[in-house]
Parts: structure tokens; C-alpha cells; sequence
């Protein structure tokens, strides 16, 4: 099956031009936590306490920038902080990047006339997209998160990065293995999984930072601990059952392809060792004693066992699975 190079190399510079407006989006959140103030200050009265009070106890106060969207006094126009402004942008730059990703990939599917998911190259760059935009989905329900969008954009940019220098393919079709619907089914879900598990993995790492208050300057900007840690649970209660059906029909289509549902196959193995440490979670958050740091940890071990089998097990170690190819 021939492949259309003209699309493709359209694909290709739509992938360049994601990677470009997410280095902008990266400046502008980065700044947005940067200007982001908090300001410690001394309390007198517990009855006036606010903006510079002080009380006799002399217990320090955070008190941050006025709220977005505040009058200006005049009661006639919205007054925005200068970190408000740059998030703004920020997340406007990251709706920008997800249309142009969204291209590349459909491009890449039209260029060679596939599910454009048979590579590592195209895994990777739909996981990026697919943390990018969970994240955008996140922000639009819970505005307060944003700050933390530059902890988020750090490891979406590490992985864009490599995608298009270290794991790029040219297209080309597929293996005969991989021609086979299951590669929709599966891959699909489990490209979905894995990217919006990346969402809690990095809230919970936040989580563990702002509750030790270590390092102090990191925490002190950083959305309140209840809120890093509700995020990362909802979002895997939501993310665990996709893993879940995404190993199912992997099994599935191992039986249809190989024979047998499971082989201990280096990939399946690591998959299934971060699909237990996720159950841990789920049931440590649900404990009591446990859903604090202790459950962010396991969450946060199994993020590492995700991203451990993307790169370290598909690129290093060979199984059943390396047909796919960097």
C-alpha cells in the first residue's frame, strides 16, 4: 500500500508547529506561576484580618493577588492580575497546540492509510496529546489548577521532544501483526489511558511537595493539597478502567494473534505490575491511614512503571512486542 508523502509531510510540520506553540504555552504558564504572589505577612486583629492586617499573635497569613475578574474599584471594568493574563494566554496557546496535534495525527492516518497508532512514534505523540487535553478538560471545571499547568506542560514538552527526534518514523505501513482491527481497540484505549494517567502521576508528585512544604519557594505557589490530591484520584478512578479494558483486549488479541492470552511478555508484565500498583492506589485512597502521602506515593510509582514500559521496555528489551518499532 503506497503512502501519500505529501500528507504526510504536512503532518509532520503540524507535529514541528504543536511542538513550537506548546514551547510558548510553556513560557506563558511558567510565567503565570511566576508572578503568581503570595505574600506572608503578620496578623494584629483576628476581627480585620485581610490584605497587610497583622493580629497580636503575629501568625503568618498567605494572602495572594485579588481574584481574577475583580472590580477595578470604579465598578466599571474587571480588573485581571498580571498572572491571570499570562495563564490566560497560556491555556489558549495549549487549545491552539491540541487543534494542530490533532491534525498531525489524522493527517498521519490519511498519509498512510491506517489507524495511525503503529509506531512509537505515533503512540507517543496521541499520549501527549491525550495528557494535553485531559488537562485542558480539568482546567475549564477546577480554574484554580492552572498554575500547576507548567508541572504538567514539563513532562508533555520531554516526551514531544523525544517523540519527534529520538522515536520518529518516517510513515509507512504497518506489519502484517498490526493490521488488525484490535489495533483500534486496543492501542486506542490503552494511548488513552496511559496519557490521562499522566495528569494524576504529576498531581500527586505536587501533592507530596505541597504537603511536606518542601522546597518552601515550589509549595507556596502550588493549588491547595486537598485539591492536587483530589484531582489525582478522580481522574484515576476515570483513567483505571480504560487501563483495565485496554490490558483486557491486549489479551484478547494476543489469543487471536499468538495463540494464548498471556505469555509473560516483557510489555505485559510492566503493564500489569502498573495496573496493580493502580488498584493499590485506588484502595490505599479509600483506607483510612493511607489516603494521604502513602497513597500518593503508590500513584506516583505507578506513573514511573507507565512511562518505565514506554521507553525502557519497548526500546531496550526485546519481546513480542518490539515489531512496532522506535
Amino acid at each position: 500500500m503506497l503512502v501519500d508523502p505529501i500528507t504526510s509531510m504536512w503532518s509532520d510540520r503540524l507535529f514541528q508547529g504543536t511542538l513550537v506553540v506548546l514551547l510558548l504555552a510553556m513560557v506563558f504558564t511558567s510565567l503565570e506561576y511566576a508572578a503568581a504572589r503570595v505574600a506572608r505577612v503578620a496578623r494584629k486583629e483576628p476581627a480585620t484580618v485581610g490584605a497587610g492586617a497583622e493580629d497580636t499573635t503575629g501568625t503568618a497569613v498567605e494572602v495572594t493577588e485579588p481574584p481574577a475578574d475583580a472590580s477595578d474599584g470604579a465598578g466599571d471594568r474587571p480588573t485581571r492580575t498580571r498572572s491571570d493574563r499570562y495563564g490566560r494566554i497560556g491555556v489558549s496557546l495549549m487549545i491552539l497546540a491540541v487543534l494542530l496535534h490533532a491534525g498531525s495525527i489524522v493527517l498521519r492516518g490519511l498519509a498512510t492509510y491506517r489507524w495511525p497508532l503503529g509506531n512509537m512514534y505515533e503512540f507517543t505523540s496521541a499520549l501527549c496529546l491525550m495528557a494535553v487535553g485531559a488537562w485542558l478538560v480539568l482546567v475549564r471545571k477546577h480554574p484554580t489548577l492552572r498554575p500547576a499547568g507548567v508541572f504538567v506542560l514539563t513532562p508533555v514538552l520531554l516526551l514531544m521532544f523525544l517523540t519527534g527526534t529520538v522515536l520518529y518514523a518516517e510513515a509507512a505501513p504497518v506489519v502484517p501483526a498490526l493490521q488488525s482491527y484490535w489495533i483500534i481497540i486496543h492501542v486506542t484505549t490503552i494511548t488513552l489511558a496511559s496519557g490521562m494517567m499522566l495528569v494524576p502521576g504529576v498531581a500527586s508528585l505536587l501533592f507530596l511537595i505541597k504537603r511536606n512544604e518542601r522546597p518552601a519557594a515550589l509549595a507556596a505557589k502550588l493549588p491547595g493539597a486537598e485539591v492536587l490530591d483530589r484531582l489525582a484520584y478522580r481522574v484515576t478512578v476515570f483513567a483505571f478502567p480504560l487501563y483495565t479494558f485496554g490490558i483486557i483486549t491486549g489479551a484478547v488479541w494476543a489469543e487471536a494473534a499468538w495463540g494464548r492470552f498471556w505469555g509473560w511478555d516483557p510489555k505485559e508484565t510492566v503493564a500489569f505490575v502498573a495496573w496493580v500498583l493502580y488498584a493499590a492506589y485506588l484502595h490505599a485512597r479509600a483506607t483510612a491511614g493511607w489516603r494521604s502521602s502513602r497513597a500518593a506515593w503508590i500513584n506516583s510509582a505507578g506513573f514511573a512503571t507507565i512511562v518505565f514500559n514506554l521507553f525502557f521496555i519497548n526500546m531496550v528489551v526485546a519481546g513480542l512486542h518490539s515489531y512496532a518499532g522506535v
